[in-house]
C-alpha cells in the first residue's frame, strides 16, 4: 500500500522543480517560487539552511516539518507538498502552496487599513488556525504579520513553523527566548520560567491591533523598552490583575514606571465597545484569564455589523514575490468584479474605522 504521507515516501530531486525567483531568507532557509516542471503548477520552495550544521540535522529543522505535517491540510495553514532533495546532504527542501503576499508587506503598501468586515475575516481565521494548532498540542511561538500570508482570494495561512513546539500536560519548562520581541507576551519579557499557549494569543492580540491600525502596537528597541510601552498603553500592572506578578524575575530586578490605566480606548476610538473587549482580552495581563483562540471565535465581535466578509469578495493587489506593480498611481487595489455589489455593504465599514 503506497502513503500519500510525504514524509514515508522516497524524496524526489529538487530537479522536478524550476527556480523562477527568490522571495525571502530567514535564520532557518531561503524561500523561492518555483514551478513543478511536470504540472506546471506554481509553489513555494524553502532551502533549509544545514550548511553550518556539524552535529547532524538541526532540531529547529526537524520541528518544523514535524509542526507543519501536524497540522496539515487546515485551510489557514500552509500546506507542505513534499520534501525534496538537491545534490548533496545539505541540500533539503519543503515545497509548500505558493501564497502571493505576506501580510506585514501588504500592510505598509496599503494606503488605509484593512475595512473592519476585512479585519474580522482575517481575525477569524488567524484564530482557527491558532485554535487547530493549539488543539494538536503544538504552540506556533513566532506569529507575526510577516509569518501570516494571504491569496489574493482573502485567505489567511499561517507559516514558518520553525520556532514551533509540541508540548505536554503539564507544559513544563521551555526557553523564554522565543516570538519576535514586539509580538512577545509579557510573561516572557518578565522572565516566566514556564508559559502557556497564551502566548500565542498575546501575539494574537498584537496583529489584531496592528490590521485596525496599520502599524505594530508596540515597536520596543529591546525588552525593557518593549515592557516600559506595553505598560504605558495597558496600563502598569500589579498582584491584583495578575497574581504572581511581582514574584517573576524581572519585577524584582528591575522598578518599571507606574502607569495608572489602560489608554487602549483612546487609540483606537472607533472600534466598537465589542471589538475593544475582544482586543482586552486577547491582551490580558494574566495568562491564566486571558481568552483562548477557541473561546474568541465565538467573540460576539464577529457577530455585530459589519459581519466578516466572504473572502472571495476581498479586493486583490499585486504580488511582489511574481514580480507584479501596481497599475494605479496611489498604491489602491485592484478590485474585482465581484466587489461592486459590495460597495454599498462596505458603507457600514466606513462607520466603524
Amino acid at each position: 500500500m503506497t502513503s500519500n504521507h510525504p514524509v514515508l515516501q522516497g524524496c524526489r530531486s529538487v530537479h522536478h522543480y524550476e527556480r523562477l525567483n527568490r522571495i525571502a531568507e530567514g535564520s532557518y532557509g531561503v524561500v523561492y517560487r518555483a514551478r513543478d516542471r511536470s504540472t506546471g503548477h506554481i509553489v513555494a520552495l524553502k532551502k533549509l539552511k544545514l550548511e553550518q550544521e556539524k552535529n547532524g540535522f538541526p532540531v529547529t529543522t526537524l520541528r518544523e516539518i514535524q509542526a507543519l505535517l501536524q497540522v496539515a491540510r487546515h485551510p489557514y495553514i500552509v500546506n507542505v507538498r513534499e520534501i525534496v532533495v538537491g545534490d548533496t546532504l545539505t541540500s533539503i527542501f519543503l515545497v509548500m502552496e505558493y501564497v502571493e503576499h505576506d501580510l506585514k508587506a501588504l500592510l505598509e503598501d496599503m494606503v488605509s487599513p484593512f475595512l473592519q468586515s476585512e479585519v474580522k475575516t482575517l481575525l477569524r481565521q488567524l484564530l482557527g488556525a491558532v485554535a487547530h494548532m493549539h488543539d494538536n498540542w503544538l504552540i506556533h511561538r513566532d506569529l507575526k504579520t510577516s509569518n501570516l500570508l494571504m491569496t489574493n482570494r482573502g485567505t489567511l495561512k499561517v507559516a514558518d513553523f520553525g520556532l514551533a513546539r509540541k508540548y505536554g500536560s503539564p507544559l513544563g519548562r521551555m526557553t523564554p527566548l522565543v516570538v519576535t520581541l514586539w509580538y512577545r507576551a509579557p510573561e516572557l519579557l518578565l522572565g516566566a520560567k514556564e508559559y502557556t499557549t497564551a502566548i500565542d494569543v498575546w501575539s494574537i492580540g498584537c496583529i489584531f491591533a496592528e490590521l485596525l491600525d496599520k502599524v505594530p502596537l508596540f515597536q520596543g528597541k529591546g525588552e525593557i523598552d518593549q515592557i516600559n510601552q506595553i505598560f504605558k498603553l495597558m496600563g502598569t500592572p500589579n498582584d491584583t490583575v495578575w497574581p504572581g506578578y511581582s514574584r517573576l524575575p524581572n519585577c524584582q530586578t528591575f522598578n518599571f514606571v507606574v502607569y495608572p490605566r489602560s489608554n487602549l480606548r483612546a487609540k483606537f476610538m472607533n472600534l466598537t465597545e465589542s471589538g475593544l473587549d475582544l482586543l482586552c482580552r486577547l491582551l490580558e495581563y494574566d495568562p491564566a484569564q486571558r481568552i483562548t483562540a477557541e473561546e474568541a471565535l465565538d467573540h460576539p465581535y464577529f457577530r455585530e455589523s459589519p459581519l466578516p466578509k466572504d473572502p472571495s469578495m476581498f479586493p486583490t493587489w499585486p504580488s511582489k514575490s511574481s514580480g507584479e506593480r501596481r497599475q494605479h498611481a496611489h498604491n489602491s487595489p485592484t478590485i474585482p468584479m465581484a466587489e461592486h455589489a459590495e460597495v454599498q455593504v462596505d458603507l457600514a465599514d466606513q462607520l466603524h474605522r
